[in-house]
């Protein structure tokens, strides 16, 4: 049996009655896979591959190559937001030597999904989410909380999913390596690879 047959909606998840139209932000294909194989089934899915953090360019050309692979793949519809990374260095400047996992990071992932989500409210989505809590180098709790502040600000629903639980990295791992995909090893910022 393949990976992909092991991508069961997580517990806690509420299947819809009828697809909702989703926005997933996606970090790349390594994380991405997973997640958009458990949402396609319950959500009428399209990603959104915003990340402006990503350093240097070629690597943000590779993840963005791997991401249309994956799209191509599924049948996703994949849109792809502006890189400007200057725009976003002027975002973190001062924290650039914060550890993982702090202030820079917070920054980084409100930007991500402060983007998403006003897509998906320019774009008639009924709800979004976002890959970034598949890693387990992220603080998921910090991720989630901020989707929660951006749907009450937007007013449009958020999927509030942690999935990295129920062996979600694993998963993702084992697929990005069926599938021949890119993994990268470092979050992608240039203060991420030290």
């Amino acid at each position: 049996m393949s990976n992909l047959e092991n991508t069961k909606c997580p517990e806690g998840t509420s299947r819809p009655e009828s697809k909702k139209k989703m926005l997933l932000h996606i970090c790349c294909a390594g994380c991405g896979v997973y997640v958009s194989q458990v949402l396609k089934e319950d959500y009428d899915l399209s990603l959104f591959f915003y990340n402006p953090s990503i350093y240097p360019k070629e690597e943000y050309l590779k993840r963005e190559e791997e991401v249309k692979k994956l799209a191509d793949r599924f049948n996703l519809k994949l849109i792809v937001g502006d890189y400007d990374h200057g725009a976003w260095l002027k975002k973190v400047r001062g924290l650039e030597k914060e550890k993982e996992k702090g202030a820079r990071c917070m920054i980084c992932y409100f930007d991500r999904m402060e983007k998403t989500v006003l897509y998906a409210q320019e774009n008639n989505f009924d709800i979004f989410t976002t890959t970034l809590t598949v890693s387990p180098h992220k603080l998921a709790k910090n991720i989630l909380r901020i989707g929660d502040n951006l749907s009450k600000k937007y007013n449009i629903e958020f999927l509030a999913q942690d999935f990295k639980k129920k062996d979600g990295f694993k998963k993702a791992s084992a697929l990005s390596k069926e599938l021949g995909l890119y993994r990268q090893n470092y979050c992608g910022c240039e203060f991420s690879r030290y």
